[in-house]
């Protein structure tokens, strides 16, 4: 069995019809991780006999006729920014690297458990999730399955690596600035996220990333990814920004999808750069659409400024509260990825008393800008990542110049709170994935979801990621 060929949705039911057995398929996460992982570093933590025990006591419940959910035996690698029993959540920072290990999942992880996953380790994330590559001074550097040199993105670049190379067929995430959508982009996934609160965080610690952080998961197909969410969206108590519970299962809604009438294609947004090469994957695959009936309108000007430097003094204040309490006198500030250091010390000077509050009303009025937008038409397109997947740690290309804007897509999403997903719209000359991200109205969860299924069943690319150690 190679999960890189088999679909979620499939594995759990042969799990539930006793076709397949939960350690069985355990035992193929475990072989490919070791036979992987030693050039990958997806994964930074393992417990080997806690997930044979975790499938075996599943194979029990089936075989006492118990319903052990939709999600029945399927392996998953945690981010390593999520709580999960046993293991250390160090955030990928030295910082953390010696805490204890969690005694309680997170909400996420633990509706993810008790809808049958298996949980088989932890996946590495560049420190506090910072950037958009994964690697970090603890555990060092996540490669790309599609061609090691190549970086697998971030900041869930541990979880895509992971999935992409069949080491697992689902792992968790999050986005805060595209750190789902970008390693999917680079990857060769599909993947969405959500409106804020769809996926609850909650629990006793307070949001880390104040309202720009989504919770999700990651799987190599769209339908994949509704199934999976359907077990883990909902009402959490212990969230101030949770949402109810939709009327609908998201994986029924995805049966029967047609093209749309009308979308909306923003090349730059009005301030961000693509390569060429980039460019011209996004629009095959947007001439396929075109083919299928669906009228597509440019709109070159959606937001006309660039609103980065704000959504960065955001998120490192975040980062900056979190160092700052666990290292209060800066004994271990040196410990620090240095360039992680250099942006805190950045937001220190610049950050005002006032500073997160007027990045809210920024993102207040950059949402008002949207809905005008999205008159049009509901649903707004856009490269996921404008550069080449980057060499090594650097910047993603663009023109063959290391350009720091190569993520400028995916951020004006988290400060609008809007659904956005990321397709594979095909791939470079040199065999690289890219992602073409698909943007809805708030709360349009569902309306972007029919879209990239759409889109997967119309671009029918084999997106089989070749690694093989």
């Amino acid at each position: 069995m190679d999960f890189r060929h088999e679909h979620v949705t499939d594995l759990a039911d042969r799990v539930t019809r006793r076709e397949l057995s939960a350690r069985e398929l355990t035992e193929v996460a475990l072989a490919r991780i070791e036979a992987t992982d030693g050039e990958l570093n997806a994964f930074v933590a393992l417990d080997a006999e806690g997930a044979r025990a975790q499938a075996d006591e599943i194979d029990r419940r089936v075989a006492a006729g118990d319903d052990v959910g939709p999600l029945a035996g399927i392996p998953i690698g945690v981010k390593d920014t999520e709580d999960a029993i046993g293991f250390r959540t160090t955030q990928g920072s030295a910082l953390f690297a010696d805490r204890p290990p969690a005694t309680a999942d997170s909400v996420l992880v633990d509706r993810l458990r008790q809808a049958g996953c298996v949980i088989v380790g932890k996946t590495n994330t560049p420190e506090f999730a910072w950037k958009a590559d994964t690697d970090n001074e603890v555990f060092g550097r996540t490669a790309n399955p599609w061609s090691l040199e190549r970086s697998a993105g971030g900041s869930s670049g541990g979880s895509a690596a992971a999935v992409a190379a069949g080491q697992v067929p689902m792992a968790t995430g999050s986005d805060g600035g595209g750190s789902l959508r970008i390693p999917s982009a680079l990857c060769g996934l599909s993947s969405i996220k959500c409106s804020l609160g769809r996926v609850p965080a909650g629990g006793p610690n307070p949001p880390g990333w104040a309202d720009l952080s989504s919770k999700g998961v990651m799987t190599r197909t769209i339908r994949d990814q509704a199934l999976a969410l359907d077990s883990v969206i909902g009402p959490e108590p212990t969230d101030l920004r949770s949402l109810p519970m939709p009327e609908d299962s998201w994986i029924e809604a995805l049966v029967d999808v047609h093209a749309p009438r009308k979308v909306l294609w923003s090349p730059s947004l009005g301030y961000a750069r693509v390569d060429p090469e980039i460019l011209a994957v996004c629009e095959r695959a947007l001439d396929v659409l075109r083919a299928r009936g669906t009228e597509v309108v440019v709109v070159d000007d959606v937001f006309g400024e660039d609103p980065g430097v704000d959504w960065l003094c955001l998120s490192l204040a975040a980062n900056l509260r979190t160092v700052e309490a666990a290292d209060p006198d800066g004994a271990r500030w040196d410990e620090l990825d240095p360039k992680l250091a250099m942006m805190l010390e950045w937001v220190r000077s610049h950050a005002t008393l006032t500073t997160a509050l007027e990045v809210q009303d920024l993102a207040h009025r950059l949402n008002v800008r949207l809905v005008e937008v999205l008159h049009e038409a509901p649903l707004l397109l856009t490269p996921t990542v404008g550069g080449q997947t980057p060499v090594g740690s650097g910047y993603g290309t663009i023109h063959g110049v290391e350009d720091a804007l190569w993520v400028g897509f995916t951020y004006p999403f988290n400060l609008t709170r809007s659904p956005a997903g990321s397709v594979c719209a095909g791939f470079t000359p040199d065999g690289m994935p890219v992602g073409l991200q698909v943007v809805g109205p708030q709360h349009g969860d569902l309306v972007v979801l029919r879209a990239l299924a759409v889109l997967e069943d119309a671009l029918h690319l084999d997106v089989t990621c070749p690694y093989e150690p």
